[in-house]
């Protein structure tokens, strides 16, 4: 799925081409919304809320998608080809007389009254990235489930919105704790958990690669994402993989045992694949 900085940049894109511009095409093509047209319409501007991007319009409405794992937005000029993907894929066409902004297997695409906007995205957390940034409530939000893992915790976008897995992962090593481990056993270092993901977050947003070490170099950009089986890059013991998350919502965790040793018990029946615990996705060989 991808991450909040990846919807941040394309809203900022999408804005870039359609914030003042008049629609000369607005069609959906999804059963639900297939009657609407928006052929007319002014767009207002265009704003990301976590993982959501809200496309406000200047008649008061609001149009939100959500790229879940394989959504995305390309944006084209007029006349030109479009190489997003096959034809079916396309369920939204915004276009104006400079640009055409193709929607490719978008969800959860509604459209209310802007004032209602709460409707679709009322339930997140506070926005890592946006200008409202509340880290005292996000941390409040943490602190109320207490029994959570917190590798869960901090992906729950009820908590704070537009951290992904990667970030996770990422975060979780660069602050030492362990994946499995509860929430009510780390509170002393949610903050610069969060603080960590909210940094990583901001130093990627404004292009489209993603690097958390600082190297942009295929191979050199993460810590441990991505890499099972590889020497950690600060003590060099092999990195594990697990699987983690409620069942069938699991997000594959990567971390380093020894890097990130739980100083407290963790759930024994987390499927993390350290020796000795059940149910082990993946071990590093």
């Amino acid at each position: 799925m991808p991450e909040g900085d990846t919807v941040w940049l394309a809203a900022k894109r999408m804005n870039q081409a359609l914030a003042g511009a008049t629609l000369r095409r607005g069609e959906f093509r999804l059963p639900q919304l297939a009657a609407l047209d928006l052929t007319g319409a002014t767009v207002r501007e265009v704003v990301p809320r976590g993982k959501h991007m809200l496309i406000r319009l200047a008649d008061d409405r609001t149009l939100r998608t959500h790229y879940r794992m394989d959504g995305s937005w390309h944006i084209y000029r007029p006349g030109t080809r479009w190489r997003g993907g096959p034809g079916y894929d396309v369920r939204v066409v915004l276009s104006t007389d400079e640009w055409e902004c193709v929607g490719y297997r978008l969800h959860d695409v509604a459209i209310v009254a802007t004032e209602d906007e709460d409707q679709l995205v009322g339930h997140l957390g506070p926005d890592v990235l946006g200008p409202d940034w509340d880290l005292d409530e996000a941390l409040r939000r943490l602190r109320a489930g207490p029994d959570e893992q917190v590798g869960v915790a901090v992906l729950d976008q009820r908590n704070l919105c537009g951290p992904g897995n990667l970030y996770k992962v990422e975060a979780l090593f660069l602050t030492g704790l362990h994946p499995w481990a509860r929430v009510g056993d780390v509170d002393d270092r949610l903050e610069p958990l969060v603080t960590r993901a909210r940094t990583l977050m901001l130093a990627n947003r404004d292009r489209p690669e993603q690097s958390t070490t600082g190297d942009l170099r295929k191979g050199y950009d993460h810590w441990v994402y991505g890499r099972k089986g590889k020497p950690c890059r600060r003590c060099r013991t092999p990195i594990l993989l697990g699987d983690q998350g409620p069942e069938l919502q699991e997000r594959v965790t990567y971390w380093c045992p020894r890097c990130q040793a739980a100083r407290s018990p963790i759930d024994p029946l987390a499927r993390t694949g350290e020796p000795g615990h059940p149910r082990p996705l993946a071990t590093p060989g």
